[in-house]
């Protein structure tokens, strides 16, 4: 064959060809969802496209032609992958691997509430940070050895607050703060040391915290003279843990009030004994509603309770939350709690793409609370797909893949 003939053949084809690869920009586009990212102001329809393992355009009308893989999410909300700022992967009896629960719920990053101390900081990082496809994050426990009972969690001597903020500071790339957890004994010292941890290392500390009648502790001063502005309380709709509500009237406590306006921080950590409708109900009737929406997830807590993210979202939205606001709780706010945003929270082009695809499933809906006492709703949040760093990891609906057309060309094994 000639070679001018072989020229004028194949050059118009390797051509097409060529302009076929350059017009397929994207990796995946998500396309004509509902999109909801509060931190750019966005909540409406629009087209998500990924590229490698970024966010590369939020647009309202992305070409399909422009991408490898076009996934149809018409009637459904596209929304920053879901940050769970209390969940227990590791250490604590009831951890889960956080791969088996978050990623099938939309959570792209999970934070150990207070698993590993400082001796136990680089079994956390080998055994679990390293293993999972969930970004995993974590506050640090001011006890030593962890999440691992009284002996450790009570024990004063081995809550050294300069190891602690030692070992933050050589893992600061996933460490973002300290946890206080069930400290039996009386007084301060628990808090007192992770607070000063926190100041050395500069970073938040969550506290769960039992204000019990023989705790030597008030919900008062722990609330307005000893957390610092940007200190999280968990656990805020428990009345064991700080009280909230007053028992007597019923009102949210002037000190709760008072400490929000310090800049104390409440989240929700829901968890298989820390959430009440005798105190959310009227805590939310008077406005006083979670910072941040978190699960507490363990062993216990996803029976029951199913303190899911999207399960937690849909009990704060029975409450009367409005949906992008349950996102923002759920996304961007944690990520600004914890020092991570705008690298994670977002769907701003060029930061990660960990995305979550959610249903708003209609019916009659059975919610529970810490003392299986039931509320029925009639709207549920149901996580249907997820992108976890540019991955698609998750598709419960298999929207991401073709129908099957070729019935009855095999023949039936019988």
């Amino acid at each position: 064959m000639p070679a001018r003939f072989l020229r004028n053949f194949i050059g118009p084809i390797l051509s097409l060809w060529a302009l076929s690869a350059t017009a397929q920009t994207y990796d995946i586009l998500l396309k004509g969802g509902h999109v909801i990212d509060p931190a750019n102001n966005i909540n409406g329809i629009r087209d998500v496209a990924v590229t490698g393992a970024a966010i590369a355009r939020v647009a309202a009308d992305i070409p399909a032609s422009q991408a490898k893989k076009v996934i149809d999410v018409k009637g459904r909300y596209v929304t920053p992958g879901l940050i769970d700022l209390h969940a227990h992967v590791f250490g604590y009896s009831g951890s889960i691997f956080p791969d088996d629960t978050a990623l099938l719920t939309g959570t792209t990053t999970v934070i150990d509430a207070g698993g590993a101390g400082y001796r136990t900081v680089d079994n956390f990082k080998k055994t679990i940070v390293d293993k999972s496809r969930t970004r995993v994050l974590a506050l640090m426990n001011i006890a030593g050895y962890g999440m691992i009972g009284s002996k450790s969690e009570d024990n004063v001597e081995d809550m050294l607050s300069d190891k602690t903020a030692e070992a933050i500071k050589a893992n600061r790339s996933w460490v973002v703060g300290i946890k206080v957890a069930h400290f039996g004994k009386p007084g301060w010292d628990a808090i007192k040391r992770a607070i000063e941890a926190g100041r050395l290392a500069d970073v938040p500390v969550m506290i769960d915290d039992k204000i019990f009648t023989n705790s030597g502790r008030t919900s008062r001063e722990k609330l307005l003279d000893v957390m610092r502005p940007g200190d999280m309380h968990t656990h805020m709709f428990n009345d064991r843990q700080v009280e909230v509500v007053s028992r007597f009237n019923g009102r949210v406590q002037e000190y709760a009030q008072q400490a929000r306006i310090r800049g104390v921080l409440f989240d929700l950590g829901h968890g298989g004994g820390s959430f009440l409708w005798t105190v959310a109900e009227p805590a939310t009737r008077q406005g006083f509603w979670p910072d941040t929406i978190s699960t507490d997830l363990h062993a216990q807590s996803i029976m029951m309770q199913e303190s899911d993210m999207p399960n937690c979202m849909s009990k704060m939205m029975l409450l009367g939350m409005s949906l992008e606001d349950a996102v923002a709780k759920s996304t961007m706010r944690p990520a600004q709690v914890i020092k991570k945003f705008p690298e994670i929270g977002t769907l701003s082009e060029g930061k990660v793409a960990d995305i979550a695809v959610l249903a708003m499933r209609e019916g009659v809906f059975a919610y529970k609370d810490s003392w299986n006492v039931k509320r029925l709703g009639t709207k549920k949040l149901e996580a249907v797909a997820t992108i976890r760093n540019g991955v698609l990891v998750f598709d419960a609906e298999g929207r991401a893949f073709p129908e099957w057309t070729t019935a009855g060309e095999y023949e039936v094994i019988r």
